[in-house]
């Protein structure tokens, strides 16, 4: 083991705890994307447990993004609000149906997103 290991951890952790509000949200996007991703890839290949575990890890993402809105701000915080329960849902529906285009809708939803955080943040 190299002594150098924990440094890629020390940057994931410094960077989280540099980013602004707006960096964090797309760090979010981006994790649920990779996660959604993967647990695609894994229903396609019929690995359900794989699937379920991924799935699982997006939807705390989305969970996270949830409790987070300050819906105080306005309409857009309960726009994305309102996207987020969808997503929830529809990731229900992916793994019951163990549907993998559910899946890559929501990652497509998310991406978009993204992009639009990613822009206003100057990412």
């Amino acid at each position: 083991m190299s002594a150098y290991a924990p440094a890629p951890n020390a940057y994931q952790e410094s960077a989280v705890l540099t980013a602004t509000p707006e960096q964090l949200v797309v760090m979010l996007y981006d994790g649920a994307n990779r996660f959604l991703t993967q647990s695609a890839v894994a229903m396609r290949d019929r690995r359900v447990a794989l699937a379920g575990e991924k799935l699982r890890r997006a939807e705390a993402i989305i969970d996270e993004l949830l409790v987070t809105l300050d819906l105080s701000v306005g309409d857009i915080a309960h726009r994305l609000q309102a996207l987020y329960v969808f997503f929830k849902e529809h990731l229900t529906a992916a793994r019951l149906e163990q549907n993998a285009d559910k899946v890559e809708d929501v990652a497509r939803f998310m991406r978009e997103l993204r992009s639009a955080w990613a822009g206003g943040a100057g990412a």
